[in-house]
C-alpha cells in the first residue's frame, strides 16, 4: 500500500470516530498517569485504528482531526540540556517553545524529569508571533529566573521540528493517544534539515490503576513494543554532527528499521 493510500484509509477509519472537542478534553484529567510511547510506521497505522474506533472518540478542531505542532528548542551553546539526556542524567529538563496552529496559541514550556523518573511540566502562555523571539520576553525571563538554573543569555535556539498530531480519548475517559507523524526537523545553529520519513510516535497516557486499554492490548497484538524517543535529542542527531550520539546510536537503528518496512 502507498503512503498516499495508507493516509487515504487513515481518514476514512477517523471518519468512523465520534468526535470530541477540545473543551470536552477538559474532563480527562489523567492526574496518576502512567505514560509509554510507542514507535512504529505509517504503514501500521490504519491496522492499529482500525481497532479502535469503537471504544474512542477523536479530537476535532474546526472539523479537522489532525492538529499542526510547531516546536523550538533552547539549549546552551555547548548543548547541556541534550547531553543530559545522552549520558542517561535521570535529573534533567528540557526548554522549549511550541505553537499549536489550530488554535492560534503558544507556551513557553519547561518540562523536567526527576531523579525518580517522574516527569513534571511547567509552561506560560506567550505570543504566537514571538516563538523565534521567546528568550526575550520578559515573561520568560522571569519564568526561567523562578524554575531553572539558566538565564535567557545563556541559551540560544537549537533545533525546531514540526509535525501532525491525532489525538484520541477512550470513552471511558482514563486514557489519552496522541499520534505523531510527518515530523521534520530544522536546526537553527547548523542550518540542518532532517527527517524522520515514515516514523509514527504513539504516546499512550492512562490513569495508573486503569485496565488494560483497547489500544494497549491491539499494540501488544500488532508488536508494536514500547520505545520512547526525544524529539529534540533524535533530531540533534540528525542535524548537528558535532553533538555527540553514541547512546543515541541503538534508537537511530531502531528507527531505520521502522522506516525501512514501508
Amino acid at each position: 500500500m502507498s503512503a498516499a493510500d495508507v493516509a487515504a484509509r487513515c481518514e476514512e477509519l477517523l471518519n468512523g470516530f465520534a468526535p470530541i472537542t477540545l473543551d470536552d478534553m477538559g474532563a480527562v484529567r489523567l492526574m496518576n498517569r502512567v505514560d509509554q510511547k510507542y514507535l512504529t510506521s505509517t504503514a501500521r497505522l490504519a491496522q492499529f485504528l482500525d481497532a479502535l474506533a469503537e471504544d474512542y472518540f477523536v479530537q476535532r478542531i474546526d472539523g479537522r482531526a489532525w492538529a499542526d505542532y510547531r516546536t523550538l528548542y533552547f539549549d546552551t551553546s555547548e548543548l547541556d540540556m541534550y547531553t543530559q539526556h545522552h549520558n542517561q542524567r535521570l535529573a534533567r529538563c528540557k526548554l522549549r517553545a511550541r505553537a499549536y496552529r489550530h488554535s492560534q496559541s503558544a507556551f513557553f514550556e519547561l518540562k523536567q524529569k526527576s531523579n525518580k523518573g517522574k516527569t513534571r511540566k511547567k509552561r506560560i502562555a506567550i505570543n504566537p508571533d514571538r516563538l523565534n523571539e521567546a528568550l526575550f520576553l520578559p515573561e520568560v525571563a522571569v519564568f526561567l529566573r523562578n524554575n531553572t538554573a539558566y538565564a535567557p543569555i545563556g541559551l540560544y535556539e537549537q533545533v525546531e521540528n514540526s509535525f501532525r498530531r491525532l489525538t484520541l480519548v477512550n470513552k471511558a475517559m482514563t486514557e489519552r493517544l496522541t499520534i505523531d507523524c510527518d515530523i521534520r526537523f530544522f536546526n537553527h545553529a547548523t542550518g540542518r534539515t532532517g527527517s524522520l520519513g515514515s516514523l509514527v510516535v504513539i504516546e499512550a497516557k492512562h490513569e495508573l490503576d486503569a485496565p488494560e486499554s483497547t489500544a494497549l492490548r491491539t499494540l501488544r497484538t500488532l508488536r508494536i513494543q514500547p520505545n520512547g524517543m526525544s524529539k529534540y535529542c533524535i533530531g540533534t542527531v540528525l542535524t548537528n554532527p558535532a553533538a555527540k550520539y553514541n547512546q543515541f546510536k541503538p534508537k537511530i537503528l531502531i528507527i531505520n528499521k521502522l522506516t525501512e518496512r514501508t
